[in-house]
Order: C-alpha cells, then sequence, then structure tokens
C-alpha cells in the first residue's frame, strides 16, 4: 500500500525536474553597476591668488631744477648712480654776474645810508629855524598887543613861523625817503645773496641719482629738462596692472610673490597702495607694491608676481567634481552607492581643487568627473580616486 502511494510522487518529481532546470537556464544574470571614479571632500589649505605683472618704478622720483635763471654751469659734483645725501651739492653755478651786481648794491647802500645822514641834518636845521621863527613869531605878536611892533611886523613873523613848520615837514618826509631807499637796498642785497647762494645746485632729499641732463657750460634754466633726477631713498615698487574683474580683491597689506626675468629666487613684498582709478582704453587697474629687498632690482624690470588675497583650511574637492545647472554649481554626491544632485556653494579654486562653502562635508564622496555618464539617482560601482 505505501509502495503505490510513493510510485506516484516520485513520477510526478521526475516529470517536473526538467521544467525546474529550464526556467534556471532562461532567468537573466543580475545587472552589472558601472564603476565611477570618486574622490572624498577633504579639509585641505587653499590659498587664493592674483596673478599680476608689472614694471619697478621708484616710489617717488624727484627732479632737481636750478633756482635761478640764466647762470652758466661750471661744474657737476654727482653723476648716474651716486647715492647722495638731503643737502649734498650736485652742480655749482656761474657766480660771476651776481657778485658784481653785489658790488653795485653795496655801494648804492652805502649812498642810501649817506643820504640818510644828510637828511637828518637837514631835520635838525629845519627844526631850528621852525623853532626860532616860532619864538619870533610870538614876540611880534606880543609887541603888536602892545602897539610898539607894526602889523606888518606882526604879519611876516607868522609866514615865517608856518613857512619853517613846512620846512620841517619836508625834511622829516625827506629823512623817510632815505631810510625806505636802505630798506629797498638792504632787501635787494639779501635777495642777491639768496641767488648767490643758489649758485649750489643741492640735493633737496637723499636718495640715488638716475639720470643727469646737466653738462658743464650750458645755461642753467627751470623751463627745460631738470639737471638730474633722483629716486627718493633708492626705494622701489612695482607698478602691477591689475584685472578690472580682480581689482576689487585687493588690499593695502596683502602678501605678495615677485620673481623677475631671469632671476634666481622670488622675492616677498605687500600691497602698498590700489589706485582708485581704471584705465579705460585697457580696462586695467593698478596697484603699487613695496619690495621688501630692493638690492638687485633695477627700475624698469619686468616682474611677474603673485598676491596672496586669501588663504585658509577648507573643505575642497577636485575642480573636475564640480558641475554647472541653472541654478548653479553642482556635485554629484554618493550615498550607499547611489548618486544624487547636490547644490553646492564653491570659493577659492587652487591647484585642481575647489572650495566647498556650502552643500557638503568634509568626508562626502562625490564623483570625480562631473561629467561622466551618471544621473540623479543612478546607482554605481564607487572606485576610489588616486590621491594627491
Amino acid at each position: 500500500m505505501r509502495t503505490a502511494l510513493i510510485r506516484p510522487a516520485l513520477l510526478a518529481f521526475l516529470l517536473a525536474a526538467p521544467l525546474h532546470a529550464q526556467e534556471a537556464e532562461t532567468a537573466p544574470p543580475a545587472p552589472t553597476l558601472p564603476a565611477i571614479t570618486v574622490s572624498t571632500a577633504e579639509m585641505r589649505l587653499l590659498r587664493d591668488r592674483v596673478i599680476v605683472s608689472g614694471l619697478v618704478n621708484p616710489v617717488e622720483a624727484v627732479q632737481v631744477a636750478p633756482l635761478i635763471e640764466g647762470q652758466p654751469i661750471e661744474t657737476l659734483l654727482a653723476d648716474v648712480g651716486d647715492m647722495v645725501e638731503a643737502g649734498q651739492v650736485l652742480a655749482t653755478l656761474s657766480k660771476t654776474t651776481l657778485e658784481l651786481q653785489r658790488s653795485q648794491y653795496i655801494a648804492s647802500l652805502a649812498s642810501a645810508r649817506a643820504t640818510i645822514a644828510q637828511a637828518e641834518a637837514q631835520l635838525l636845521e629845519a627844526q631850528a629855524a621852525a623853532d626860532e621863527a616860532a619864538r619870533v613869531n610870538e614876540r611880534t605878536a606880543a609887541l603888536r598887543e602892545q602897539g610898539t611892533a607894526s602889523q606888518a611886523a606882526a604879519d611876516q613873523a607868522s609866514a615865517n613861523a608856518i613857512g619853517s613848520t613846512a620846512r620841517v615837514t619836508v625834511a622829516r618826509q625827506s629823512l623817510e625817503a632815505a631810510r625806505a631807499q636802505v630798506e629797498l637796498v638792504e632787501a635787494q642785497l639779501a635777495n642777491l645773496d639768496l641767488q648767490l647762494s643758489r649758485t649750489e645746485v643741492k640735493a633737496p632729499v637723499a636718495g640715488e641719482i638716475t639720470h643727469r641732463n646737466a653738462v658743464v657750460g650750458a645755461v642753467a634754466s627751470a623751463a627745460g629738462q631738470p639737471m638730474f633726477t633722483m629716486n627718493r631713498d633708492g626705494a622701489l615698487e612695482l607698478s602691477a596692472d591689475v584685472a578690472e574683474i580682480d581689482l576689487m580683491r585687493l588690499a593695502p597689506g596683502q602678501a605678495v610673490s615677485m620673481i623677475a626675468v631671469g632671476a634666481p629666487e622670488r622675492l616677498s613684498g605687500s600691497i602698498r597702495l590700489v589706485e582708485p582709478t581704471i584705465d579705460t582704453t585697457t580696462r586695467l587697474g593698478r596697484a603699487r607694491v613695496t619690495i621688501d629687498t630692493p638690492a638687485g632690482v633695477r627700475a624698469g624690470m619686468f616682474m611677474d608676481a603673485e598676491i596672496l588675497v586669501a588663504e585658509r583650511e577648507t573643505v575642497a574637492v577636485p575642480v573636475t567634481a564640480v558641475g554647472s545647472s541653472p541654478a548653479g554649481s553642482t556635485v554629484m554626491k554618493v550615498t550607499d552607492g547611489t548618486v544624487s544632485r547636490t547644490l553646492v556653494k564653491t570659493g577659492i579654486r587652487d591647484g585642481g581643487w575647489v572650495e566647498i562653502l556650502e552643500g557638503i562635508s568634509a568626508g562626502d564622496t562625490v564623483v570625480t568627473k562631473a561629467g561622466a555618464f551618471v544621473r540623479d539617482g543612478d546607482r554605481i560601482n564607487p572606485v576610489a580616486a588616486a590621491t594627491n
């Protein structure tokens, strides 16, 4: 009885076995996920730099011109490249004409002083005559009242007194004119002494002579080219041309690294001044950079420079990981093998890395190349990129 029941079940199993094998052979294989290179957002030290170039110029160029006109140059005591002190004599002008004029003024001064003496004597004489005339007038008037003098005598005495007083006034004015003449000649003599002192052309400041246009024998004049051009204190700076888009990011005090053509090493400096205007033709602004160690640097040299605008430790991803969309910058963030498009806010770009200010954090995984053929929601097989 039991054997009869087993045989139908065995028969049914044998008949069903080929069907299960056929189903197993026709079932679709499991899908293979694409291998996509991914990178990890990490903390990095990034530097925001502006690349500029320009020419080296003096911080302050000083022009030395003669302070008197029309005198020939007698000697030159300084040449290009000389370091001079403030007040040092650079050249001398002829004094012959001025010394002759000084002799004339000295003689005029002596004559004017003699005129004062004469005027003082005339004033004393006139004053004495006026006093005598006044006394005579008083006596005559008294006699006239007593009836012992005529009216004509009294009138004559009064007229003499008035005339004497007038002569005193004239003598006093002559004395004042003589004194004014002395003051005038003394002022002319002082002016001439000043011109004589200016025949020595002196350096107004300390510094280096960069140009000399003066020639011995030439007539000194302030209307033409300056006799000398100086670089005050020998200080040099880089006048760097800056793109309009970068100019607003610069500020005095920012560190600058510079290198001249053919120079063996870089020089350091800092921004001294950012000029407030932009050239309307070139659309370039200008920053003036102080050179810390100007030894070996010459005015007119061309230099390339990097201005350090900002430096900070921040979250960064490879530049290739950042894409763009109508909504802004994005990265393809990978979470448990699933890709999701994430909006981010970027900052500094430095050496193939870009700062992420908002959107992802350190340790998050992103697709290394945002242009890879992955879409929002795709599942991938993430492969870590080689670190550098």
